[in-house]
């Protein structure tokens, strides 16, 4: 009975973590165009702005005792593995870097991988610092 609640847990976190990465690429080619892949580099920064915050937060501080319906382990899953896990996304970030360096932008595609991989550290680094400071 608990594999299924953790599936159903993940199953949940990923549908609506799914759900908002495409309201947000939608919402990002609306504002700013779809020469760059603004709604992917906006997704995959925040989505590690968030987990670096979550997993202090839950490393730190267990909000949830072992003994509720929802134990942190479960947090995790529905959280970390399914909802962020959905939410961002290493696979279309490395197609559209592809795309970019095989289409001959080069410079585009190169800014789009090194700024994604050293504004996601930072990301992760400074929701940790967020989770503890407060």
């Amino acid at each position: 009975m608990r594999l299924l609640v953790q599936i159903g847990l993940v199953a949940f976190g990923s549908a609506i973590g799914g759900l908002l990465r495409w309201c947000v690429t939608i919402f990002a080619a609306r504002l700013l165009g779809t020469g760059f892949p603004w709604g992917t580099f906006f997704i995959n920064i925040s989505g590690s702005l968030f987990l670096g915050w979550f997993s202090a937060i839950l490393a730190n501080r267990l909000v949830l005792s072992e003994t509720s319906w929802l134990r942190p382990d479960d947090l995790r899953l529905m959280i970390a593995v399914g909802f962020t896990g959905a939410y961002t996304t290493f696979s279309t970030f490395e197609y559209e870097s592809h795309n970019m360096l095989r289409d001959g932008d080069g410079l585009a595609g190169i800014t789009y991988l090194f700024a994604s991989v050293f504004l996601g550290l930072l990301a992760i680094r400074f929701g940790a610092l967020l989770a503890r400071s407060t």
